[in-house]
């Protein structure tokens, strides 16, 4: 199985937890093309460098604020753009119409054939040593309809496109089920591999392909007799069925909680009105208003009844749950494994094991506990405060008591938030690329669409060009708020980088002469190289031709308007929430690797969010800060102060916060484990167990079953740990690269080469643990395993 055909919009626990309740030149004499720089459809935009000196302008970066904050200048910028023909979502020129996307995976799955065919007659030392470079770029057809296409399907406002795009994702994921079961791919890698005098002409880059394709081989059962394999898809189908409905069908055991709205005392008047009907308080127990009800509502058996009402899954919510952890038990031991967490952390992870991970999460919880305890203390001194006979802290009394606190910590006591005025949406864009230069040398700038690039008029198109590279990416950003958008921040890779050799040109060339279909669709590309790249974004340096990555990140941000004049304010945690999704992004533009199965974020799952993480605390950094924070109205520098002390009260329960992640952790670890075979498998029971051993905060009482709503079961399997993970390296890595940002090390340009050229820059084409113990100059973290896992939860995640 080819490990990055299976299609994932990059959205992370910690994304998802910001939201609202998921890769020989030709011989001399043969016919050459004209340039890049003439034939490269970017070149006829309005205008488009094509050298890294013109990036980065002043022009750019005024430009950059005014299309995101002034709907004058975004309009006047749109109308500049070229007219002419239809250049297809993303410039893929297949994609015009939505009826494109089943040419677009017909001709897809036509080259992939052709790979398979390849591989599997390859019996020559030249084609074996193309084997891992051949397997890398079938990867990459499949990945370029599956990536496009799921991003599509949830995110394309015209229904038509999304039923196009989903049929075209169906078609290449039956051949991807197709692939799953033949044995021939993974033989010819396995000779391939096992052949010194092919092995010797690899690169480094292409050892590490290998290895990745090479476990994905393993974990899909595809060594076992095909009565075994039979029942691995099927079991994959149905855990991808119980998984989905598990996600969607969650529901509570009680939806309403009904109790006289005098019970209601201390909850918002406003709200408490909305929910009364003939003076009893309708309070849906799942949602903001039950959150909000809990941190204000002084009557204590009141909070009681919603603190246990909200932390009650429905028997069937629950009994779903444990139906998926015994499919994928059953999974992984047909596999040969010993539970779903072997399998899960033997690929692309730095733990490897279970036991790693344990290790990890008991050296944080050592790490965290007395914190905990000495917040806990706080809370039951507040309790007294308002019982003096109070001898105990109860699980529904955390929230309210903490909200008293905060309240007290608070300088002054705001309706409104100062700080939003300070950051426009165009100016933190302006600040985020005047961060990359400064730190990467890598910029943004704002480029006209062709029509039918975008699937809304909302979306604006960012080139990112490199002072050394030229231009390296394409950002796509559609940020604004609309009523069929999904909440939920995310970061889609709709395309990796990867090197296009010259045969593929040259292949790609013959089959838009000699196939029918290709040649009904007057696709009229102006080169091979438009070609080979379906007609999106390409560079050409050092003789070396890549196709660019192609990223598009998606947020709910207020929309800006000509009627109020005013600009889209961000709150700080949407500040916060952009920083992050840039993490991301940045980390996609700096891999530009040869291979697509490494490229970006496609490293290590529990590395990817150390970039993104890493984001966060430039967002809160007061010389990062300077450079761009301005009130949108006057002018003025932000005060820091105002962000101080916004810090403070968001940290003030932290310990708190990380606790419930360490168990929540822990949580997927026991279900993921060799328990989830046992008939009387209780996961409620685990769960309460967890709390009462690990936590120092009061356990939930008996009766609840939260962990029906633990979500993030479902997409990371066995691996929540690496959100705890990366908040732990990237605080690391903020405090020893760049000295916890005193003095201005968040903005000197040797640290920001530092995280590149040891970490960034590599995405996941070097081993993870080698990349961390060079950029933290720490070689105790160089052979990885259990010990590195614990050293690094010995140091916490949380702020001094």
């Amino acid at each position: 199985m080819i490990p990055t055909i299976r299609p994932r919009r990059w959205v992370c626990p910690s994304c998802l937890l910001r939201g609202p309740p998921a890769r020989q030149l030709r011989p001399a004499g043969q016919r050459r093309w004209l340039s890049f720089e003439s034939h490269n459809p970017l070149s006829q935009r309005n205008p488009v460098p094509v050298t890294h000196s013109q990036g980065g302008t002043k022009h750019d970066d005024d430009l950059l604020r005014g299309i995101f904050d002034s709907p004058q200048v975004w309009g006047q910028f749109k109308e500049n753009a070229s007219g002419g023909r239809n250049a297809g979502l993303f410039g893929n020129r297949y994609l015009t119409n939505p009826d494109g996307f089943l040419a677009f995976a017909d001709v897809s799955l036509k080259r992939a054939r052709g790979i398979v065919a390849k591989v599997l007659a390859a019996s020559t030392l030249d084609e074996y040593r193309a084997i891992v470079r051949d397997l890398d770029r079938l990867s990459d057809i499949l990945c370029r309809v599956l990536d496009m296409a799921d991003f599509v399907r949830v995110t394309h406002p015209v229904m038509r496109y999304q039923q196009m795009a989903n049929a075209a994702w169906e078609m290449v994921y039956l051949y991807m089920n197709e692939l799953n079961t033949m044995t021939g791919l993974n033989d010819q890698l396995g000779r391939a591999m096992d052949n010194p005098d092919v092995t010797a002409s690899w690169s480094d880059e292409e050892k590490t392909v290998a290895d990745v394709l090479k476990l994905d081989f393993t974990k899909s059962a595809v060594n076992l007799p095909k009565r075994h394999r039979d029942r691995f898809v099927s079991l994959s189908s149905e855990i991808s069925t119980v998984s989905s409905e598990f996600v969607q069908e969650m529901a509570p055991e009680k939806g309403m909680l009904v109790r006289p709205s005098s019970t209601f005392v201390g909850m918002d008047p406003v709200e408490a009105r909305r929910l009364t009907r003939g003076g009893q308080i309708y309070l849906p127990t799942m949602g903001a208003q039950a959150a909000l009800a809990l941190r204000t509502v002084r009557d204590e058996d009141t909070r009681k009844l919603i603190y246990c009402a909200s932390r009650t899954a429905s028997s069937k919510t629950v009994s779903r749950l444990e139906l998926l952890m015994k499919l994928r038990g059953e999974l992984a031991s047909l596999s040969g494994f010993e539970s779903y967490g072997h399998l899960a952390l033997r690929d692309r992870m730095m733990a490897k094991s279970p036991e790693a991970v344990s290790q990890f999460l008991q050296a944080l919880a050592a790490n965290n506990g007395p914190r905990v305890e000495q917040e806990m203390a706080s809370l039951l001194g507040k309790k007294k405060e308002y019982d003096p006979d109070a001898t105990r802290l109860e699980a529904w009394d955390k929230d309210y008591y903490a909200e008293s606190i905060r309240q007290s910590m608070r300088t002054v006591q705001r309706t409104d938030d100062p700080l939003s005025a300070y950051f426009s949406l165009g100016t933190v864009m302006q600040g985020l690329s005047r961060l990359f230069t400064h730190l990467y040398g890598v910029s943004f700038k704002p480029t006209e669409t062709l029509p039918g690039e975008t699937w809304h008029p909302d979306v604006r198109r960012l080139d990112v060009f490199s002072e050394t590279d030229g231009h390296v990416a394409v950002l796509y950003c559609d940020l604004f708020y609309r009523p069929d958008k999904s909440p939920n921040p995310a970061h889609f890779t709709l395309r990796c980088s990867r090197e296009i050799s010259e045969s593929e040109l040259v292949e790609v060339m013959d089959e838009q002469t000699n196939d029918p279909k290709v040649a009904k669709l007057r696709l009229g590309f102006e080169s091979p190289e438009a070609a080979a790249n379906d007609g999106m974004a390409f560079s050409t340096r050092n003789n070396m031709l890549k196709q660019l990555p192609t990223i598009a990140l998606i947020c709910d941000f207020p929309q800006t308007t000509s009627a109020s004049n005013r600009p889209a304010l961000l709150t700080f945690f949407q500040l916060e929430t952009l920083f992050h999704e840039m993490g991301h992004a940045i980390h996609s533009v700096l891999a530009r690797t040869s291979f697509q199965n490494v490229s970006g974020t496609r490293c290590a799952t529990d590395l990817a969010e150390l970039p993104s993480t890493l984001m966060e605390y430039f967002a809160a950094d007061p010389a990062v800060l300077a450079m761009f924070a301005r009130h949108h109205e006057t002018g003025k520098a932000l005060p820091y102060e105002l962000v101080a002390e916004k810090l403070r009260l968001s940290k003030r329960f932290e310990g708190s916060e990380t606790e419930n992640q360490i168990i929540l952790a822990m949580l997927d670890q026991e279900l993921h484990s060799s328990e989830a075979l046992n008939p009387k498998l209780d996961s409620t029971q685990i769960y309460h167990n967890l709390q009462c051993s690990y936590g120092r905060a009061p356990p939930d009482p008996p009766g609840t079953r939260w962990q029906g709503f633990f979500g993030h079961l479902s997409g990371y399997g066995s691996t929540y740990y690496s959100y705890l993970f990366d908040r732990v390296l990237a605080r690391r890595v903020w405090d020893v690269v760049f000295a916890s940002g005193q003095n201005g090390a968040a903005l000197e340009v040797k640290n920001g080469e530092r995280l590149k050229e040891n970490l960034l820059k590599w995405g996941g084409s070097r081993d993870a643990w080698t990349c961390l113990a060079e950029l933290l100059e720490d070689e105790r973290l160089a052979d990885g395993g259990e010990e590195a896992m614990g050293l690094v939860g010995s140091w916490g995640s949380n702020s001094q």
